[in-house]
């Protein structure tokens, strides 16, 4: 299969204006899996039910919760890994850095093996 993109034309990020304008490629997304496709895929490649495969996804999104606001990294096998990063405002000494200097948190995903070697072997098609 091959990924489509297009030409855009971008500015300079914190230029007045823009500043100098160039072209960048951008992907060409071609619709999307929600949860019920992805569901259905998998009804068929296995003997497991829609059902079955519904609950253990929507089971892994609480656990996955539970594992990340205990502070742990959730590895999903060849899929990838998730865990939670800050963003925080400085401090001159250590004892300065407390709770009130994060700004906010965000969950982190890294890809697996198999996810990062699929990247490797992409054709890519302009539209």
């Amino acid at each position: 299969m091959s990924i489509k993109f297009r030409a855009i034309e971008r500015g300079e990020p914190g230029v007045a204006g823009g500043g100098v304008k160039k072209w960048y490629a951008s992907p060409v997304f071609q619709g999307e899996s929600d949860m019920e496709r992805l569901i259905k895929s998998i009804e068929k490649i296995s003997t497991v039910s829609g059902a079955d495969i519904r609950g253990v996804l929507y089971a892994l999104v609480d656990v996955s919760i539970d594992a990340l606001e205990h502070g742990q990294i959730v590895r999903i096998g060849d899929l990838g890994n998730l865990r939670v990063n800050l963003s925080s405002s400085s401090a001159d000494t250590e004892e300065e850095v407390v709770a009130g200097n994060i700004k906010r948190g965000k969950i982190i995903f890294t890809p697996g093996s198999r996810l990062k070697d699929m990247l490797n072997t992409l054709k890519f098609v302009k539209v």
